[in-house]
């Protein structure tokens, strides 16, 4: 019988306790050991006290970052119950801290009709990767306390006195040894817990950060709901109807709240919520809505003679056009698709929203002719700018066959053709696309040197951007189609990487280049696929030394200081145009050597923002954002 070097028999096969399952597996329970999943720590114990106000005992959260990065979240709900669990033989309390299989939320009885979060095992997941937590509970009459190391009670629930308030405070730190930071980004939990105020209606949150001597502050609470949430989003955007229309249903076996209202910008925002639970793949809810939208409009315009019979219907993508919408049901056993819970499941819902979205909104157009004239009008602009963008889309692919190429003359490809390895730089200028084309690695670099004024994507439709000869070459190169022809599986190039100049300019060329990748190829920043070239700001040389290249101020004075200012001779790069090829590669394009910033998207409506104030037509609202980030600039372009 053959012998093995390493046996393996039963004692190799490891059972692990649920909690240490989750120390050894993190990545399971909160996606991510990175800053992602330390917001989660604190998203998790933030949904247990938003579920209890959703079942109408709690009107109050207080999420505090104290110094050392220790969070502390607050409620004024019924109180985790601390009577003795007849299965496990401890408290209730103690057994939701340390039994991942426990919560409270599984049976129809606990007074949850619906709840997000991970179905009420977040506590004991929170517990099991944080240093310590501590966990204080008002009810009963009773103040009590436990205290838990890395999921492990040290003090089991003890009562410490009396109280005639109800409620659960917790405190924790997270795990060094299991994360890769603990610095909590205040406003990421900002936007998140505002965002959580809009969707349930009524529930004051305040969110404190107390790490610094500038205290930073804020609370929330929106009466309006997901009528506030919409008139938030489009704050800085110019409207077409100037009130959101709002259909709210709260009886019946799934309660639905919609809000959405028109806009005149070209591209649509809707966001999904199942139980507050952001789907950012959608799913059922938002499939319903989508139909509803489409055969109300439809209907709509062929009733009212704005839509001729030769005309043919308005696709989805023309009515939806400058929407922003924020859909929100609660569910009782949601069927989410995928671990990450980004996608309903439930095929009763949609049929729920259609109908329901069908009757609110065909009674708003009948009762608001002049409004739905106005969103009619820009729907029938959307579908003539489709077919316009349609035959540009039918002309450059005609062109390109008979030139017998689909790629743009000025792109230096690569000889590789596997993808994953292979990368794009879109590079500013002739004279930095020059060197970079010279400077580079044939085999999985390509080059694409873009010259003169970009356009706008913010202020253009499709077929503009079809047409615009800077923008072409970018599609052809990338090869996969924009907007809702987009397709991440056609892509030619897993990296594309934008290079300009450390300048006023350059980050000009770069926020349009973002602008356009965000509004007509976001699964490219969703997946991963963009990145910034870092190229130095200073190169440091002297006599007998070799060149050393500082890649910001700091790392300047840093070097400065070992190395002395005697005889170093200092130059500041304004363009990528003044290295030769070799100090290009050396410096920016080497893999081996090179700094590269990953584009994502961690805050959709967030980027949203951002790309509509810095490159929308409203003057007003950039200018607060100019002044506003003013003392953040580090490298003043005069």
């Amino acid at each position: 019988m053959e012998k093995f070097e390493h046996e393996y028999n039963a004692d190799q096969i490891q059972v692990l306790d649920g909690l240490e399952h989750v120390r050894k597996r993190p990545g399971m329970y909160i996606g991510s050991v990175s800053i992602r999943g330390l917001h989660h720590l604190v998203y998790e114990i933030v949904d247990n006290s938003v579920d209890e106000a959703l079942a109408g005992y709690c009107s109050h959260i207080k999420i505090e970052i104290e110094p050392g990065n220790i969070i502390c979240v607050e409620d004024d709900g019924r109180g985790i119950p601390v009577d003795i669990h007849a299965k496990t033989k401890i408290s209730a309390a103690e057994t939701v801290y340390t039994q991942l299989n426990a919560g409270g939320k599984f049976g129809g009885d606990s007074g949850y009709k619906v709840s997000g979060g991970l179905h009420g095992v977040g506590a004991s997941v929170v517990n099991a990767l944080s240093t310590w937590a501590e966990v204080t509970i008002q009810r009963d009459g009773g103040l009590f306390q436990m205290k838990f190391e890395r999921g492990k009670t040290v003090q089991p629930l003890t009562r410490i006195g009396d109280s005639d308030k109800t409620g659960t405070k917790v405190r924790f730190l997270a795990d060094d040894t299991i994360f890769e930071t603990l610095e909590y980004d205040y406003e990421t939990l900002e936007n998140r817990f505002r965002e959580m105020a809009f969707l349930t209606k009524g529930l004051s949150i305040s969110v404190e950060d107390k790490r610094s001597e500038e205290v930073k502050k804020a609370e929330f609470c929106f009466d309006g709901g997901l009528n506030s949430f919409v008139e938030y989003l489009n704050k800085n955007k110019e409207k077409i109807s100037q009130q959101p229309i709002y259909i709210e249903k709260e009886d019946g076996e799934v309660p639905v709240e919609i809000a959405f209202q028109y806009t005149t910008a070209y591209s649509e925002n809707i966001y999904s919520f199942v139980n507050n639970i952001n789907t950012i793949e959608g799913g059922t809810h938002l499939e319903g809505f989508k139909r509803a939208l489409t055969k109300t409009f439809n209907d709509y315009a062929k009733a009212h003679n704005i839509l001729k019979e030769k005309d043919g219907n308005l696709q989805g993508e023309d009515i939806r056009e400058g929407i922003t919408a924020v859909i929100s049901v609660k569910v009782k056993e949601p069927q989410f698709e995928g671990q990450t819970k980004t996608k309903l499941g439930n095929s009763n819902v949609a049929g729920i929203v259609q109908s329901l979205v069908n009757e609110a909104l065909s009674n708003f157009l009948e009762e608001n002719p002049s409004v739905a004239k106005a969103i009619l009008e820009k729907c029938v602009s959307a579908s003539r700018a489709r077919e316009a963008a349609r035959k540009a889309r039918e002309l450059v692919r005609r062109k390109n066959a008979l030139e017998s190429t689909t790629l743009p003359g000025k792109l230096a490809d690569c000889s590789s053709k596997i993808p994953e390895e292979c990368e794009v730089y879109i590079v500013e200028g002739d004279s930095a696309g020059g060197s970079a084309k010279q400077g580079r690695d044939r085999k999985f670099q390509a080059i694409l040197p873009l010259w003169g004024k970009m356009l706008n994507v913010e202020k253009s439709r499709a077929d503009k951007i079809y047409n615009n000869d800077k923008l072409q070459p970018v599609i052809l190169a990338v090869g996969a189609g924009i907007g809702s022809d987009f397709d991440i599986t056609k892509i030619r190039y897993g990296k594309v990487i934008i290079m300009a100049d450390a300048d006023v300019d350059g980050a000009h060329i770069r926020t349009l280049l973002l602008t356009f990748f965000f509004r007509y190829m976001r699964p490219l920043v969703e997946n991963g696929n963009v990145f910034l070239a870092q190229p130095p700001l200073y190169k440091l040389s002297k006599r007998g030394m070799k060149d050393i290249y500082c890649y910001t101020d700091d790392e300047l004075t840093e070097n400065l200081n070992n190395i002395g200012k005697d005889g170093i001779n200092i130059q500041r790069y304004k363009g990528l145009g003044e290295m030769n090829p070799e100090q290009l590669w050396e410096t920016t394009m080497n893999p081996e050597t090179r700094i590269l910033v990953q584009v994502t998207l961690e805050d959709a409506m967030k980027a949203d923002e951002i790309f509509t104030i810095l490159m929308g037509d409203e003057i007003g609202p950039r200018r607060e954002f100019i002044e506003a980030n003013a003392k953040y600039v580090k490298n003043l372009d005069i």
